[in-house]
């Protein structure tokens, strides 16, 4: 991005701010931070929030940064494919708009569009990236902020169509026009760079060229480490280098919330397998088939292949011969997504030979006994991929084998394999409506594992009245269909169908906002209620004031409660309240426990926020970090709880002020003279805020802050106190806001905001 942008950006947040969006104005500068730092989260609430702002302020610019860094925050490290390019698309149309061609950041438009293709199947998309990418590096100087992106994809294209020579020859020449204009080339450039090398088979210049990339700035700056180390760690062992390409890579606890990095490190462990360092375990064969999953979702036509195909030769080194066969499967059927499958039907008829020749482990015990066995394996220590290898040949036959079977492949990462054995057990070749419950629970949850919503519909017109309702409550519920759920799980309850239905019901009233109906649904069954569920249903009841249901709850707690009738509001001590930030990221707020789920929240906050004190807020009984083990740390431990709503505002109003710190003397008879009014206040400050002296410029400890009135306090009241409070200070405070509000002393407060660099 241009700086021109960040003008741009740094301008429409005074807008935003002055026009009384704080939070908007917030959130803009730190959308690439949330892009970069894995934020998606916030991102995805801010940047169309902000998109639409730009586009009501007819600032086109700032529209295509938010959407922008939206799309960054996708394609880049979430590594979106297929579902990304229709918004690239969007984006690149807009970018050529007329008032927003000349933006310097335009041209980015074309490297996110490029990057999505590449996200879906690089090599199927390896010619439209080099089509698309030439005439724009041909118009765009190498000065320009966007031209090392540009050239990274271009480079990238070349690489993945096999003309990996070319891309090495392109990316020096590149580095050189970078140079000659005084420019350095990105981490990235150089990273593609070695990738190329690394293809035509020039190992050492590869680790040359990325040893020399390490202290150029990335573009993105968080990603560097893990990315660096994982290609460094791909170049050391395709040299030979084990022991330090091991070293290299780093662990999966690392790479796990970086999809962009999956392939890969995957490409890297198969090649490091061998050694004693790195462990091929059936955790890794989940945690792979995890991924394909995610690939699947998100359009990684070529990522999710490269995966099965990786997947199936580690699940060979560890003899997970069912395994293999099933990756060969899914690899040869997600090939027909490829645009050029390239030597895919070589890899999986390799994949499925050497499954074919490959010696299963040597199972525990003779078939008959295979589920005693089963059920007295260590829980912990046991290997559920060789378990599933093991009750394969009982399983479909044994009810309690296949049980075990379809379960553990269910764990494990396949449902639908699983759901195909219980299937022909319970539907063609038996009775599902006279099945066990819990046979029908097990298979009702793979095939919504499996997403295979039509056959469990299929299932669910076969079962019982209130089996069927609570068949397909089930999925509604997964599907987040939550006016069906109830539905559905009204008719489950009236049938009998037990507590899951009413857990059901309840969920889904909640997310439609019906707690009391939420709440009722519970408590008509409160006798037979764990603690979890009293809990929940405290919560809701709570949420619609149902307050005599609170008071059944808090009894079956154990929680007493003094009052007999009414709202519930006592002093229950102090505990932090965790509620959204405009931003999208979270503020903890000291308040007052006033009820079992309720608090008054207890220090003021920054106009613009949808909350304040004196707001009473509703939450979430469950502690949200363990209480300390140590006494002391005990003694000085606020627990803090999620939000749920506001149940009533207090419509206080905040004020902000700021200047010089006063005497200790001084500040703590003003703090006095708030509480004494009851008048919340709270300094957000630190002891690194100062302020400049009005004639020297010497620093001064400073402090700034908010103060909350009720709503029957005045704005003149507000300032009228706030001058007799400090008129006897060294150095004036200023409240310049309030004083344009009421339109009194705005000279003196702009004046004391100048002269001491508030």
């Amino acid at each position: 991005m241009d700086v021109d942008i960040w003008a741009w950006v740094g301008e429409t947040q005074q807008q935003l701010s002055e026009a009384g969006n704080v939070g908007l104005a917030m959130a803009l500068g730190d959308l690439p931070a949330q892009a970069y730092e894995g934020r998606y989260p916030q991102l995805d609430v801010m940047a169309p929030a902000i998109a639409q702002q730009a586009e009501a302020l007819g600032l086109p610019w700032l529209e295509f940064y938010a959407r922008y860094w939206h799309l960054v925050g996708r394609i880049g490290d979430r590594a979106q494919g297929a579902v990304a390019i229709g918004d690239a698309e969007e984006l690149l149309a807009f970018a050529q708009r007329e008032e927003v061609r000349d933006c310097p950041a335009a041209p980015a438009a074309v490297e996110a569009l490029a990057l999505a293709w590449a996200n879906a199947d690089g090599p199927g998309y390896a010619e439209q990236r080099l089509e698309k990418l030439g005439p724009v590096i041909d118009d765009v100087q190498a000065g320009n902020p966007a031209y090392p992106g540009l050239v990274t994809q271009y480079v990238a294209a070349l690489t993945d169509a096999g003309r990996a020579d070319e891309a090495v020859t392109y990316a020096e020449s590149a580095v050189e026009r970078l140079r000659a204009a005084d420019r350095q080339a990105s981490w990235e450039l150089g990273a593609e760079s070695a990738r190329a090398l690394l293809a035509v088979g020039r190992r050492e210049d590869a680790l040359t060229a990325l040893q020399a990339a390490a202290d150029f700035q990335a573009d993105d700056p968080p990603a560097k480490d893990y990315r660096d180390g994982v290609r460094r760690a791909r170049i050391l062992a395709e040299l030979g280098r084990t022991a330090e390409a091991v070293d290299a890579l780093p662990d999966l606890d690392v790479v796990g919330n970086h999809p962009r990095a999956w392939v890969e490190w995957s490409r890297v462990v198969l090649k490091l397998a061998g050694s004693s360092q790195i462990t091929n375990t059936w955790q890794l064969g989940r945690v792979l088939r995890q991924w394909i999953d995610y690939f699947s979702m998100m359009g990684g036509y070529q990522s999710r292949v490269e995966l099965a195909l990786l997947a199936g030769e580690l699940a060979i080194a560890r003899q997970g011969v069912w395994q293999a066969r099933l990756l060969a499967d899914l690899a040869e059927q997600f090939s027909g997504e490829l645009r050029s499958p390239g030597d895919v039907a070589e890899r999986v008829a390799a994949l499925r030979a050497a499954a074919d020749t490959t010696q299963e482990p040597a199972p525990p015990g003779p078939e008959a006994e295979r589920v005693a066995y089963f059920d007295a394996a260590d829980g912990f220590n046991a290997d559920p991929e060789k378990w599933v290898g093991w009750l394969a040949p009982v399983s479909g036959d044994d009810l309690e084998a296949t049980r075990r079977h379809t379960t553990t492949l269910g764990f494990l990462g396949y449902p639908a394999t699983g759901a195909d054995i219980y299937w022909k057990l319970l539907v063609d070749s038996g009775d599902i409506a006279g099945a066990d419950a819990d046979d029908v629970a097990y298979l009702t949850t793979l095939l919504i594992e499996a997403r295979q919503d039509e056959r469990l519909e299929q299932m669910a017109a076969l079962l019982p009245h209130g089996a069927q309702h609570l068949a397909l409550a089930r999925l509604h519920s997964a599907r987040e269909r939550w006016a069906e759920t109830v539905a559905e799980g009204e008719h489950a309850i009236a049938a009998g169908a037990g507590l899951e239905a009413r857990r059901l019901v309840s969920g889904a009233a909640q997310q439609l906002d019906n707690n009391q109906r939420g709440a009722q649904v519970l408590a008509e069954v409160l006798d037979d209620l764990g603690d979890e569920d009293v809990w929940r249903m405290v919560v809701m009841a709570t949420a619609a004031e149902d307050w005599d249901t609170v008071r059944k709850g808090a009894a079956k707690i154990g929680m007493p409660i003094q009052s007999a009738e009414g709202p519930i509001e006592e002093e229950m001590g102090l505990i932090r309240v965790i509620l959204p930030a405009p931003d999208g990221g979270q503020r903890q707020v000291l308040s007052i426990r006033t009820g079992p789920a309720t608090a008054r929240l207890a220090l003021p906050q920054p106009r613009g926020m949808e909350y304040n004190a004196g707001d009473l807020v509703v939450f979430d009984p469950q502690l949200l970090e363990p209480i300390p083990e140590d006494p002391k740390e005990q003694e000085n431990f606020v627990p803090p709880f999620a939000a749920v709503s506001i149940l009533r505002p207090g419509g206080y109003t905040s004020y902000f002020f700021d200047g010089a710190a006063p005497s200790e003397e001084d500040w703590t008879e003003f703090t006095e003279v708030m509480a004494e009014r009851g008048w919340p206040m709270w300094v957000y400050s630190d002891e690194n805020y100062t302020v400049s002296h009005p004639t020297s410029s010497d620093p001064l400890p400073g402090v700034f802050g908010w103060v909350a009135v009720p709503p029957d306090v005045s704005a003149s009241e507000v300032d009228a106190l706030l001058d007799d409070a400090t008129e006897r200070w060294s150095h004036p405070l200023a409240w310049l806001d309030l004083a344009r509000e009421i339109d009194v002393e705005v000279e003196r407060h702009e004046r004391i905001v100048k002269e001491y660099g508030l």
